[in-house]
């Protein structure tokens, strides 16, 4: 088996593990809901709920990682108490990590076509039904959406084959400050546009008002949420970073730095585009739609649109391939620790599944499209979203909190122990109760939030029904969590 290896310097580190949080959803999500839900009172609910969520889940992630120093494969196994079963769990960091890869990959090749699609200047022209159209177009491609998605797949694999120095953290880290300073340019262009002073005014001036409208309980859910998923915690994205990192710093600073690059990009990315869709009158939307129709023809009403739409798609790419080639490695490393392999062979037989996996979703929108299994309207990519997001990221946030406080999993002695090995912000002893308490409350409230939102265009018998499975399997996992961490008697 290759010598594991270490991450060259702190700053690496804090890249790629951003580069990890920072994804699609940084754009296509978090700008809208900001002025949906009331400017800058819904950035004071998000950073509070970045706190109480984000930071003790991704410190506990961290500290499993560093304190094993293996990926999810072997992680619970080495820190779990002799006789208990912790580490049967590691299935819900795998299935997680393919299930993530089957539709990102995909949607990592839309950006990278796009970019393709605005450098050559194919958008530059096109009336405002032509440019939904190509986005339609698309779709029902699937040699076309094939294609770069085995691009995306092709060159995250190729940039984990390098290594952890030489290839992850060193090509992350060039990835991450051009997306910094493409971003930057981007907003600084947008604030020149006329009427840019109204989408400022929009995406940041506190609106209680907007609060009221939508419902403060819905304001605060949907703060709550994204604040949770931003992170892209609960399948051992991050713990297999901190599986990499040396013992200088404390795990808490770490964990801020990285959540402060996020929250930059997320903020950056309302600059960008609530500015430029108040300048041209368009409705700031969420979601594909916003990236793929409502942009590009942002960008043709510009002056020099196709360059800023070449630079803007040229970041998404880098977004996208960041995530990807973060859970590329956990995959990797995952297989490495288990099974002996070198990082040559754990490439290649994950490179062949994933590139398998990921044929489904692209299916989904063509030759398989009426295949609908969440109803009307949804196809293959949307079930496997459904899983990952409203299933396998919460419920393994749970179980790392679980393991790093219960007296049967790693204990809260040993996890704070390694927590506050080295110099820096010190995570907080007093802590134990929140999270052994109050924080699993509180994930558990944004599942089953999640769950009503994803059904609530059903009946209420449908709803009804899907509550009830949400509940069923909460309690499965709780009781699973319990069992696994009773030892066997001498």
């Amino acid at each position: 088996m290759d010598k594991r290896e270490t991450f060259a310097s702190r700053f690496g580190f804090i890249l790629v593990s951003a580069g990890c949080a920072i994804g699609i959803g940084n754009v296509w999500k978090f700008p809208y809901i900001c002025g949906m839900y009331g400017g800058a009172a819904f950035i004071v609910m998000y950073l509070l709920f970045l706190v109480l969520l984000g930071f003790p889940i991704l410190v506990s992630e961290f500290a499993v990682g560093r304190g094993s120093q293996l990926g999810m494969g072997r992680a619970f196994e080495k820190l779990e108490p002799q006789g208990t079963k912790w580490h049967n769990l590691k299935w819900i960091s795998i299935i997680g990590c393919f299930l993530l890869m089957s539709f990102y990959t995909m949607v990592g090749g839309w950006m990278l076509y796009y970019a393709y699609l605005e450098i050559t200047g194919r958008l530059s022209g096109l009336s405002v039904e032509q440019v939904g159209n190509v986005f339609g177009e698309m779709l029902g491609q699937p040699q076309t959406m094939g294609l770069w998605a085995f691009v995306a797949i092709a060159v995250s694999f190729g940039i984990c084959s390098l290594g952890v120095k030489n290839g992850v953290e060193k090509i992350t880290k060039i990835m991450m400050s051009l997306l910094i300073i493409l971003m930057l340019a981007l907003a600084v262009n947008s604030a020149t546009l006329p009427n840019a002073r109204e989408g400022f005014e929009f995406y940041l001036l506190p609106d209680f008002k907007s609060v009221k409208e939508q419902g403060f309980g819905t304001a605060v859910f949907a703060a709550m949420s994204h604040a949770f998923f931003t992170l892209s915690l609960g399948i051992g994205a991050m713990e297999i970073f901190g599986s990499y990192l040396g013992k200088e710093k404390r795990l808490g600073g770490e964990a801020i730095s990285v959540m402060v690059l996020d929250t930059f990009v997320a903020l950056t990315a309302g600059f960008i585009i609530i500015p430029a869709c108040f300048a041209f009158g368009v409705q700031p939307d969420s979601g594909p739609s916003l990236l793929f129709i409502t942009l590009p023809n942002l960008f043709n009403q510009m002056a020099g649109g196709r360059v800023w739409g070449s630079l803007f798609f040229v970041f998404m790419s880098f977004a996208a391939l960041s995530t990807i080639v973060a859970v590329f490695e956990n995959l990797i490393a995952t297989f490495m620790d288990m099974k002996g392999w070198t990082r040559g062979k754990s490439v290649g037989v994950n490179f062949v599944i994933v590139t398998a996996i990921s044929v489904p979703a692209i299916l989904g929108f063509n030759v398989l499209s009426r295949i609908q299994p969440l109803g009307q309207g949804t196809g293959i990519m949307d079930l496997e979203d459904f899983i990952v997001s409203y299933n396998l990221l919460p419920l393994g946030s749970l179980l790392f909190v679980m393991f790093c406080v219960r007296k049967n999993g790693w204990g809260f002695d040993n996890f704070i122990k390694e927590a506050n090995t080295g110099s820096g912000v010190k995570f907080p002893a007093w802590s134990r109760v929140y999270m052994q308490y109050v924080l699993p409350i509180i994930v558990t409230v944004v599942y089953l939030k999640g769950y009503y939102d994803f059904f609530a265009q059903h009946s209420t018998g449908e709803r009804i029904g899907w509550m009830v499975f949400a509940l069923t399997l909460l309690v499965t996992i709780f009781g699973v969590s319990i069992f696994t961490g009773k030892k066997k008697n001498p």
